[in-house]
């Protein structure tokens, strides 16, 4: 497997209640993934992204998307494949890790 394959297989977190709740109590990582990602690719590019994480599992799910009107006009929205990465007890993704806060705040002057 190559590193530009891995690097086009994660495109998104997905930042919901149940994905926050999920991530919190059992260890557990949502993400966007390419629809003809396997679920050995998606083991790879996590660990690949993410330094020091181990994978222990991971569970895909196709979303369809909805048809959705706007007036007289009929849409539709994408397709899209999530996969929940269950992560080694201790082990920790970084999501926007950097970006640093710092304790400073801005004054009017």
């Amino acid at each position: 497997m190559s590193n530009a394959r891995l690097y086009q297989v994660l495109k998104a977190p997905v930042f919901s209640e149940k994905s926050q709740r999920l991530g919190d109590t059992l260890g557990v990582q949502v993400f966007k993934v390419d629809s003809t990602a396997t679920k050995r690719e998606i083991k790879q590019a996590v660990e690949l992204m993410f330094e020091g994480v181990e994978v222990v599992k991971v569970n895909t799910l196709n979303t369809k998307g909805k048809t959705k009107r706007f007036g007289r006009v009929v849409g539709k929205r994408s397709d899209v494949k999530k996969a929940y990465v269950t992560l080694k007890a201790g082990s920790d993704v970084q999501i926007g890790a950097g970006e640093e806060a710092t304790g400073e705040t801005a004054t009017n002057e």
